[in-house]
């Protein structure tokens, strides 16, 4: 007579878990992929015309001249 009695435990703790209330956390996550979008749209747009991407090279009057090397004497 105990099995039936823990089977029928067993199955009210498991459906009283199984129908908890899941939006809590939903909300949560929804609201955090939502400002992930946002960062990532905010990280594709174009750059301003006073900022200079990264991968542009630099202009060739603003690079090093090399040291000649040679001394007189």
């Amino acid at each position: 007579m105990l099995i039936p009695l823990f089977a029928v435990v067993g199955a009210a703790i498991w459906g009283s878990w199984a129908s908890r209330n899941k939006t809590i956390g939903d909300v949560a996550e929804l609201a955090g992929y939502a400002r992930f979008r946002d960062a990532m749209e905010r990280s594709h747009t174009p750059a301003s015309a006073s900022s200079r991407p990264e991968h542009e090279p630099a202009p060739a009057a603003a690079a090093p001249t090399p040291a000649t090397g040679t001394t007189t004497g």
